[in-house]
């Protein structure tokens, strides 16, 4: 019988085990900077072209390599971070698997440069699809240069997958952001297409966080510090009216290491009940130091899930923690009962010194002395002059004297008629109905109609909004006070993209700043508490959903404004509200689906109600 399983060869195993770790471009630039930090390097510059398709290159001045292990490192878990299988509970690296390097080296062009402080010369290694190519001495300066080129380049099924460029560069900024905040020692440059986007100096953390995101990020932070056997929590968070729609500004580091956890998430958010408006998110950047042997990092290809011996202590403690720092800071409000405001000292008086109050004595006065009545005049023996008063009888001077009043008639009974016939007034009836703040009723010859009100003005307000975008300019309504609005770079060069196409919208620009925009004008449909909230919820899409084509940009900034706009789930309508809506939606040239392609309504016929209620 023959035998059917067979052993892969390395190439292609390594090729299947490079789809766990590299993803995208992105986990390249993950994998490197954490090497180059476990390396010991102070200084860091990443390096990439066409959002890293064609070139990812990190660059550090750590120890670098020996001739040996710089050939050693690309084999398949080989690694010096540990020894044996204990060291997984006793982690002070970024890595540990021995795996990225291979991965990496199977599926691009890869070349390496590094020396390490004691050798003369260094050694420069080519890699191509997990062969090598070549390997010399070379005239190296001290650390490691470490170049991805053409990623994907022998499985373009993968390449193919890739998202825009703008997408992917967005992804390789956050995980350069989430290792810079983690390690605010050290000094770190991305460059993109010969531009530099990031240069952060060495730091401390606070500003190293404003250096990262700019704009007034200094303003919101709240210090938070909380030390316990268990766990040392340091870091800052948000204050609540600088919250926003979407989750950007979240980080996590358990011992340097960014995570995501829905668990911690859950606890911050319920140290901020009561404090945010409903769907808001607020910063923060917290870092967690626990007990290596508390934590399991080895659960999940990207490591950024850990499992905790003790989470609902460390539940406990963040809550409280965050909680103690937002009232501390006085952020939160404190209700003091038995403080009473009455004994509160103004504060134009508490410089003040204390004066002796003066007395006034009256030596003249006598309480017995008999005093003197006039009649009309005053106990101070003086009279008020008297003013002339005109006689009563002038008031008739010059009215005719034969003036007779008319006679007045009143009728008995009460007369209550009304503008119209009793035939004439007769009440319209009502068209539509309003069913638990969510559907709209309308009956038609043929049975009921029945709407969603959400999607039905997401599909008007889309069409709207396409429609001023390509074919004509909508209207604006000016604002008195120009509104100013803070961003990240990031969300300011989507805004820059997106300048055009808003003013179509009715946005009007006065100013846009490196970190803020200035906006006077507003469409007629965007009211101007939600500009905020428009313009977050808009440049939240679009990170990760731009595709390439104008138009499809267009439409993607349609969407996610009529998504932001449309009135939501549990909103009361009035009548002609709801008429308004249902004309608005048989107006539109697409009516049935939403912008979403979800259902907008739903007919209900006569014969089908007949059917629920036969026996």
């Amino acid at each position: 019988m023959l035998s059917i399983i067979q052993l892969l060869p390395d190439h292609v195993a390594n090729q299947i085990a490079a789809g766990e770790v590299v993803q995208r471009p992105a986990s390249v630039v993950k994998e490197l900077l954490e090497n180059a930090i476990d390396a010991g390097a102070s200084d860091i510059k990443l390096i990439c072209k066409e959002a890293g398709k064609t070139l990812v290159q990190v660059i550090d001045n750590g120890k670098g390599m020996s001739v040996t292990d710089a050939r050693m490192c690309f084999e398949r878990h080989a690694t010096s971070k540990i020894r044996k299988a204990e060291d997984l509970f006793d982690l002070h690296t970024k890595g540990f698997r021995g795996e990225a390097l291979a991965s990496i080296a199977a599926i691009a062009h890869v070349e390496l440069k590094t020396r390490q402080d004691q050798e003369e010369l260094g050694v420069h290694i080519v890699i191509e699809g997990g062969k090598f190519m070549a390997q010399e001495p070379s005239v190296l300066p001290k650390g490691t240069s470490f170049s991805v080129k053409n990623l994907f380049f022998n499985i373009p099924a993968r390449r193919n997958f890739l998202k825009s460029d703008v997408v992917e560069l967005r992804h390789i900024i956050d995980e350069f952001q989430r290792v810079a905040l983690a390690h605010s020692n050290i000094h770190f440059t991305l460059y993109h297409n010969g531009s530099e986007l990031f240069n952060l100096p060495q730091s401390n953390l606070r500003q190293r966080i404003v250096n990262v995101f700019a704009g007034k990020t200094n303003e919101k932070l709240v210090p938070i510090q909380e030390t316990t056997e268990i766990l040392s929590i340091q870091g800052f968070i948000g204050k609540p009216e600088f919250a926003k729609k979407n989750r950007g500004e979240q980080f996590f580091f358990v011992n340097d290491r960014f995570i995501k956890s829905g668990y911690l998430h859950h606890a911050v958010m319920s140290a901020y009940e009561g404090l945010l408006r409903d769907g808001s998110q607020p910063s923060y950047f917290l870092y967690l130091t626990v007990p290596t042997h508390t934590i399991d990092i080895n659960i999940h290809p990207t490591k950024t899930e850990i499992k905790f011996d003790d989470e609902h202590a460390l539940y406990a403690i963040l809550r409280s923690a965050t909680k103690h720092s937002l009232g501390q800071f006085n952020v939160a409000p404190i209700l003091d009962f038995e403080r009473d405001f009455n004994l509160d000292t103004p504060y134009s008086y508490q410089n003040k010194e204390a004066e002796t109050p003066t007395i006034q004595v009256d030596s003249n006065f006598n309480p017995f002395q008999e005093e003197k009545r006039n009649i009309g005049g005053s106990s101070f023996g003086f009279k008020p002059k008297k003013e002339a008063q005109p006689h009563w009888e002038s008031l008739y001077v010059g009215l005719k004297e034969n003036f007779e009043q008319e006679e007045t008639h009143f009728e008995s009974e009460a007369v209550t008629s009304s503008l119209f016939s009793d035939n004439e007034v007769e009440k319209a009836p009502t068209s539509t109905y309003q069913i638990h703040k969510k559907y709209i009723v309308s009956p038609i010859k043929s049975g009921m109609l029945i709407i969603d009100q959400q999607r039905a003005h997401q599909r008007i307000l889309y069409e709207q909004f396409l429609k001023n975008i390509t074919i004509h300019q909508a209207s604006s309504q000016q604002l008195l006070f120009p509104l100013t609005l803070y961003f990240s770079g990031n969300e300011m060069a989507i805004l820059q993209e997106l300048k055009q196409s808003l003013e179509s919208t009715g946005f009007i620009f006065e100013a846009i700043n490196p970190d803020s925009v200035v906006i006077s004008g507003l469409p007629v449909t965007v009211a101007e508490s939600e500009v905020a909230i428009v313009l977050e919820q808009l440049v939240s899409d679009l990170q990760d959903e731009i595709p390439e084509s104008s138009f499809s940009q267009m439409d993607s900034m349609a969407k996610s404004m009529a998504r932001s706009l449309a009135v939501k789930t549990g909103t009361y309508l009035t009548e002609k509200e709801q008429e308004n809506m249902v004309n608005s939606l048989f107006a539109c040239k697409e009516n049935s689906v939403s912008p979403f392609n979800k259902p907008t309504f739903i007919t209900l016929s006569v014969e089908d109600l007949d059917k629920k209620f036969s026996i």
